[in-house]
């Protein structure tokens, strides 16, 4: 081969590695490039800023914006609450009169209806907005398209699907309320290798160590919600509060389950109610003296509605939901594990194993009820995921039968 021709190959090699590596050509549109370090860059960055309200923003989504003009960010901000300015609206102003021709970077889709806020199609339109570079469309049927439609009216180039998954994953709570008005459940637990969450007597503490211990006060800080039986709170007491030793902590509301109206007023998760939100629900033959001496202490009383065997869970999660609660923690026993399961409502399994041996038949295992006849009657898991955590393996897991 003549050696001009051989520089040529290799010319054309270097020129489509390089094409490879700096252009990424968007699923929707064949042959629309995008420049993939700095868009994805920037959606990254969207990302990062929308994390910083992670568990605070519910009922509604967790959003981040970045304004970017001629290569440099000139304004971005996140949704920091419910009612508080959306993040469009925040990163527009911060970016002032520099978003005109500029580009517009966000996780999700633009709203375009009154809520508590204005429409941030609006806002965008009258700032100059050129291009939105938009994660992921808006579930909630208010929105779904229409955000999008509206700017694209108005001459404003949209560009979709812009790291699609990662969009959804940090979303998922707002996605599933949305799409079945259910909030997102994760089921925790904490058991012995031997698959024992106490002992025969009734003992927990602790089984696991203290770094899981940690990482599930962690969990607690980003969700709305922990929903406990009334077995956990007469056998552990606990106060179900957020106790990070560092950062930014929030309480997550608290749900307590309460057929027959056992659990004492003296217990410790009800000392703080009047400051951290306590949800009790209880059983119809509750008193009016009890009645009474909970609503004196700012506890919010919920009648749940019974099934045959207890609380119908999935009726009392989708009140939750509408209640703005988008992401609920079980951290219960074996029999309120089991009736999540079989309500079909767990989305995530969160599971501590530890490397004890408990031992014992009357020792409490992590699922009640009757239980698999065979083999192939058990739940299946997937996307499973292991990580070590101190002394304790941590296996994430999502339930099949929860599609």
């Amino acid at each position: 081969m003549p050696l001009q021709n051989l520089y040529l190959l290799m010319l054309n090699f270097l020129l489509m590695q390089y094409a490879a590596r700096v252009f990424l050509v968007h699923p929707k549109k064949p042959g629309h490039l995008l420049k993939e370090d700095k868009h994805i860059q920037y959606m990254r960055r969207a990302l990062g800023l929308a994390l910083k309200a992670r568990g605070r923003t519910s009922p509604n989504p967790l959003v981040g914006a970045v304004v970017v003009r001629r290569g440099k960010v000139v304004g971005e901000g996140y949704h920091s609450c419910a009612g508080q300015p959306h993040a469009e609206i925040e990163a527009l102003r911060k970016a002032g009169g520099n978003a005109r021709s500029a580009d517009l970077y966000v996780n999700l889709e633009p709203c375009c209806h009154f809520g508590r806020t204005p429409p941030c199609t609006e806002a965008i339109i009258q700032a100059g907005i050129k291009r939105v570079f938009v994660g992921m469309k808006d579930p909630n049927k208010q929105v779904c398209g229409k955000g999008s439609r509206a700017l694209k009216a108005q001459g404003i180039i949209i560009v979709p699907d812009v790291l699609k998954e990662e969009c959804q994953k940090i979303n998922e709570p707002f996605i599933k309320v949305m799409k079945t008005g259910m909030p997102f459940v994760i089921l925790k637990t904490a058991m012995s290798l031997d698959g024992k969450i106490a002992t025969r007597s009734g003992d927990s503490r602790w089984i696991s160590g203290k770094s899981a211990r940690n990482h599930v006060h962690k969990i607690r800080n980003q969700v709305d919600a922990i929903l406990v039986g009334t077995e956990t709170v007469l056998k552990d007491n606990p106060r179900l509060t957020c106790r990070l030793e560092t950062g930014n902590v929030k309480h997550p509301a608290r749900i307590i389950l309460d057929r027959r109206n056992r659990i004492p007023l003296t217990a410790n998760v009800f000392k703080n109610s009047r400051s951290q939100k306590v949800v009790y629900v209880a059983g119809p033959d509750i008193s009016p003296r009890r009645r009474k001496a909970l609503e004196g202490k700012k506890v919010e009383i919920l009648n749940g509605k019974l099934l045959k065997n207890g609380f119908h869970i999935a009726h009392l999660l989708k009140e939750l939901a509408n209640r703005g609660m988008n992401s609920i923690l079980i951290e219960g026993g074996a029999e309120l594990n089991a009736s999540a399961f079989k309500a079909n409502v767990v989305d995530q399994v969160v599971a501590f194993i530890c490397p004890i041996l408990i031992g014992g038949v009357r020792a409490p295992g992590f699922l009640g009820g009757r239980g698999a006849m065979k083999v192939d009657g058990a739940i299946n898991l997937k996307n499973i995921a292991v990580t070590k955590i101190g002394e304790d393996l941590m296996v994430e897991a999502t339930p099949c039968l929860a599609e």
